[in-house]
């Protein structure tokens, strides 16, 4: 991928349409098609897209507007796996907790689709990368009948998950990231162990021109390392703005090499941020990695925001921000 001084990307997720939710609904009431849910969704990625690359974003997302749930999605598509009844997470929070019933496999590419018509919309404005949810938080936020332990269906899937980056690379993916917010759930050693083997797995079989980027949030960032500076990955992406920015003067304890997906927008409050918010950090990290090693982006997904408007100034501020960096440079 070419270098570029402070890349801005995102996570992945947009709010979800207001209109993506109301074809959702009608579809599944009966007086709605799924043919009209589609259609709906892709003019919603295309306002996503657009959106981004307005705010001049250079490695943009699809939005997922498609997306019920970072979990729920891929179970529904891979084989030996199904949506689950409603589990209650947290205060009045819940989600169909995927079931692991069987082994698990890969029966079709689940986000190639996504991914070429966001490219193809693009037509060369921007980069698109392609996110995924990955084994280790699949598996975490799973029930399992049939395998010995977390572990084996983490490593089964795994295996599944290559087959769906692999598909990404023949599609002509240049970027993609595996997004693992579970993996802070249980850092420690054996953990990171797991991640990494299942890491191996994954990215093995892809070139070393794809670019490979493994997401985490909310944890304790310090237990990571140094034993995630092991994982076969071009790309740390991590929170930031979440944490008060502790994890900069954690990384700042090592000789990172690889580059760092740099959170420096709240994705929990609408409130946009100032230039100088989002310069500070990004001129401390500037301190002990280089310009291209840094990639600007909000914390975590867009979808936690209350409205598509509120994303797409956030995204404005980050842009300003950064343009005036690189003139500085």
């Amino acid at each position: 991928m070419e270098r570029k001084i402070l890349p801005m990307t995102v996570v992945g997720s947009n709010p979800r349409s207001p209109k993506v939710l109301a074809a959702l609904h009608s579809w599944e009431a009966g007086s709605g098609s799924k043919e009209d849910y589609d259609k709906v969704v892709a003019d919603a990625t295309k306002v996503c897209v657009d959106n981004q690359i307005a705010a001049g974003i250079d490695i943009i997302a699809d939005g997922e507007q498609g997306r019920e749930d970072m979990s729920v999605f891929f179970a529904e598509r891979l084989g030996g796996m199904k949506k689950g009844q409603w589990v209650r997470i947290w205060g009045n929070n819940y989600f169909n907790k995927p079931i692991a019933e069987d082994r698990v496999e890969f029966t079709a590419p689940m986000t190639v689709d996504d991914w070429t018509f966001a490219n193809d919309y693009t037509n060369g404005r921007a980069i698109v990368k392609q996110m995924f949810t990955g084994p280790y938080t699949m598996a975490s936020w799973a029930f399992y009948e049939k395998h010995a332990s977390r572990r084996d269906l983490v490593l089964d899937l795994a295996q599944a998950l290559a087959k769906e980056a692999k598909a990404l690379e023949d599609a002509g993916c240049p970027f993609i990231q595996i997004d693992e917010p579970a993996l802070c759930t249980h850092p420690g050693k054996e953990e990171l162990e797991l991640q990494k083997e299942a890491l191996d797995i994954i990215c093995g079989k892809l070139k070393s021109s794809t670019y490979k980027c493994i997401h985490i949030c909310y944890g304790d960032f310090k237990r990571l390392f140094p034993y995630a500076l092991e994982f076969p990955v071009d790309q740390y992406d991590l929170e930031f703005t979440n944490n008060a920015f502790r994890t900069l003067e954690y990384l700042a304890d090592y000789d990172i090499k690889k580059d760092i997906g740099l959170g420096v927008l709240d994705v929990h409050t609408k409130r946009i941020e100032s230039k100088e918010e989002i310069q500070k950090p990004i001129r401390r990290a500037m301190e002990f990695l280089t310009p291209e090693q840094i990639f600007p982006k909000p914390d975590c997904g867009l979808k936690l925001l209350p409205s598509e408007e509120i994303a797409f100034e956030k995204l404005m501020a980050l842009g300003a921000a950064v343009k005036e960096l690189r003139e500085e440079l």
